[in-house]
């Protein structure tokens, strides 16, 4: 059940993408050949009174296709006829439309909540080793330059941290103070007669109104933004290499996971939900990256276009562009099927 609804949310993802991309183009009056969900044949089509809408086989790309994208057109709504920033528009509308999903998911979420967990230190577990350094009341402002929130994040960068000592800053009495160097490490706390292995740190409780709870949705799905944009550091500095990437197959997989190891039916929707959540918000980041083929790099050829066209005065033939997307699109589909290829054998070996 799960991974059929693993596959149907990654569908709606996609479909939500394009879509934005749709919307757009019709808004700025440009011609829409052909509004695709799915890759490869078409396994339902439907001709409009201009646009042509299909379904197709394989649930991972699809596309708007519209007139004079990536070729010379005599047709005024052509989209290399529009001004520079209707094609912008166009482009970065599919983004948006996955983040303005991502938000409204997670909007749905918590707005069900009644509290969260701050980033002020509310309390000290006894025999707690920093107490001369840090104090109840403090605000944790940030971990190894990283801003801190809620309490979620300090969980998060202090997991990313050497495990021995971090900088921190923290607010007391409305200023802001350095600990670099702190030693602040998981150490055994005894609780409730169990020993468990924790910071120490327990932070204050936000009873949340409406304002709250908007206002942590939208930092719910910024932060999506600001691990994305972690995720590709580690990947750049080589802390995680291309195999340990995940495509649609890995996806779909974790998806199920999350909802078989949920407790009940309602905590896996919600689960899926907020895990669909970040996916959006991290296909509206991965395709706003400078790359050919992507929504991102088309932007930035366009701009580049455009420069170069103001200092020469030379028109460009929009053919260029189209190679190198086409270029961008063959390695692209050379490394999707490498990180599907990883996927399946994650998945044979369990």
């Amino acid at each position: 059940m799960y991974i059929i609804l693993a596959i149907l949310a990654f569908g709606i993802l996609i479909a939500s993408h394009e879509l934005g991309h749709f919307i757009a183009a019709k808004a700025c009056g440009v011609r829409v050949n052909e509004f695709a969900v799915g890759m490869g044949p078409a396994i339902l089509k439907k001709q409009g009174k201009e646009t042509k809408y299909s379904l197709r086989i394989l649930p991972i790309g699809g596309f708007c296709a519209m007139e004079g994208e990536d070729e010379e057109s005599e047709d005024p709504r052509a989209f290399s006829s529009q001004k520079p920033w209707k094609r912008i528009i166009i482009l970065i509308a599919g983004a948006a439309t996955n983040f303005l999903m991502g938000l409204i998911i997670v909007a749905l979420i918590f707005v069900q909540y009644s509290a969260f967990a701050g980033n002020t230190i509310a309390g000290l577990a006894e025999g707690f080793p920093l107490e001369d350094q840090l104090h109840v009341g403090d605000t944790v402002y940030s971990i190894d330059g990283e801003r801190i929130y809620y309490a979620e994040d300090f969980s998060t960068f202090m997991a990313r941290s050497n495990g021995e000592s971090v900088d921190m800053v923290i607010i007391r009495d409305g200023e802001k103070l350095k600990l670099d160097d702190l030693p602040l490490k998981l150490t055994e706390y005894n609780d409730n007669g169990q020993t468990v292995k924790r910071y120490g740190i327990s932070f204050n409780v936000i009873e949340a109104n409406l304002r709250d709870k908007l206002e942590y949705s939208w930092y719910t799905a910024t932060n999506f933004v600001r691990l994305v944009r972690i995720s590709l550091t580690d990947l750049f500095t080589g802390n995680v290499g291309v195999k340990d990437l995940s495509g649609v197959v890995g996806i779909v997989n974790t998806i199920n996971d999350v909802g078989e190891a949920s407790k009940t039916t309602s905590d896996a929707l919600i689960n899926i939900a907020y895990l669909c959540a970040f996916i959006a918000v991290n296909l509206a980041v991965m395709n706003m990256l400078p790359i050919p083929a992507l929504d991102g790099g088309r932007v930035f050829l366009l701009i580049v276009t455009v420069i170069i066209e103001k200092i020469t005065g030379k028109h460009i033939d929009p053919k260029y562009e189209g190679y190198i997307h086409a270029i961008g699109m063959l390695l692209l589909l050379a490394l999707m099927a490498f990180v599907m290829y990883n996927d399946i054998v994650r998945l044979i070996h369990g």
